[in-house]
């Protein structure tokens, strides 16, 4: 009768022999080392775990691996499952160059194994914890609500979703180096789309399409370079890029005497659903890391 170690905090349960994380009664999909990390920082609530301990708990000292690379790509999965955010963490403190602190209140359960039928879960009056309904007694509505929150995302290839992000890079730094190469021709656009405040549509875009230049350059070779903190730069970037998007959405009325109302206007709508597309492309990337 070996010990089942269960660490619990908030809707999350961490079974330590089965290895599986679950949230709400839900499984969900973690990968060994975010887990081990996990399982680490919840042996010792509220104490810095030094990135010295983790590397000794993950890779022996004879293992030769891009530890650092290693430990902060582990970290990015973990905080993906757990809904985490290092700028402002729920659960997960970075302590800088010294390692992590988890920050939530932590139970442990500790069950013994029957040999044939195993027990019903045990509730703990210190834990304070109410046995979470199974899925089959869940409704359709109540299943869904609590799957593992990547079932929300599109199947597709992690070469897939990285091109696919890349490309909308581009396309967008073909509208700003368009801009840059005849101002004198957006400053024309700007008076006839906006003439009430051309000169301030002018200096807005012209001022746009330099910075966007410089942003998409980042991204697109940090998604060639598949830098580990990318899901975590974009979050950051997010709503600034979002600002940016939504200003040069509204690019293609520059060019309405050309395309005509109907045809801008269904552009402008389109790149309207970019930035949530894009924002979308970033947590598959993530997802598949």
């Amino acid at each position: 009768m070996s010990p089942a170690l269960k660490y619990t905090f908030d809707e999350f349960e961490a079974d330590v022999n089965a290895a599986e994380l679950r949230r709400n009664g839900n499984r969900l999909k973690v990968q060994m080392q975010p887990f081990q990390v996990l399982v680490a920082l919840l042996e010792r609530p509220r104490e810095v775990v030094s990135r010295e301990d983790l590397r000794l708990r993950l890779w022996p000292e004879d293992t030769f691996v891009d530890f650092d690379h290693s430990l902060n790509t582990a970290m990015v999965k973990l905080r993906e499952v757990l809904g985490d955010s290092a700028a402002s963490p729920r659960y997960i403190e970075t302590i800088a160059k010294r390692g992590y602190r988890f920050l939530g209140d932590v139970h442990i359960l500790r069950d013994k194994i029957a040999a044939v039928v195993p027990p019903e879960p045990a509730i703990t009056a210190s834990a304070g914890l109410a046995a979470a309904p199974s899925v089959e007694d869940k409704s359709p509505t109540e299943s869904r609500a609590e799957i593992s929150p990547e079932a929300d995302l599109p199947r597709a290839s992690r070469r897939t979703t990285r091109t696919l992000f890349v490309l909308v890079q581009i396309m967008y730094m073909i509208f700003y180096l368009s801009a840059l190469f005849d101002w004198r021709k957006l400053d024309r656009a700007a008076a006839m789309a906006f003439p009430f405040a051309a000169q301030t549509a002018f200096v807005v875009y012209l001022v746009t399409a330099l910075i966007g230049v410089v942003v998409r350059l980042y991204l697109v070779t940090a998604t060639a370079f598949d830098y580990h903190l990318l899901g975590e730069k974009y979050r950051i970037l997010f709503p600034a890029l979002f600002l940016l998007d939504m200003i040069w959405a509204l690019a293609p009325l520059l060019l309405m005497d050309r395309m005509g109302p109907g045809l801008a206007l269904g552009a402008s709508a389109a790149l309207l659903y970019l930035p949530f597309a894009q924002r979308v492309l970033i947590r598959m990337i993530q997802q598949r890391a």
